[in-house]
């Protein structure tokens, strides 16, 4: 997989931006068939940071209604990216 492929956007939210502020932790949502390493190396090639460790979760859609038709929101995976002491990303 290509790094634009697995990183697919960042997820810039309060509390994202909070931890990013006060322990280096950066959230992304990522391709659902990446792993922790393919992550690892998108973010540090994709940012030219260190990764300290990589956490994974999967993420359930939601259930939305549009008139009387039930459906869900896609499924997606979520990553959150801890870098080293010295590296930050300017995108938060």
């Amino acid at each position: 997989m290509d790094d634009h492929n697995i990183i697919i956007r960042p997820l810039i939210t309060e509390q994202g931006t909070h931890l990013a502020g006060k322990i280096g932790a950066y959230s992304f949502e990522v391709n659902k068939h990446a792993n922790k390493q393919q992550i690892k190396g998108a973010v540090e090639r994709l940012y030219s940071v260190r990764v300290n460790s990589v956490r994974t979760a999967n993420r359930k859609g939601k259930l939305r209604r549009k008139g009387r038709v039930f459906g869900y929101t896609a499924n997606w995976k979520k990553a959150v990216v801890y870098l080293e002491k010295d590296y930050h990303i300017d995108l938060f």
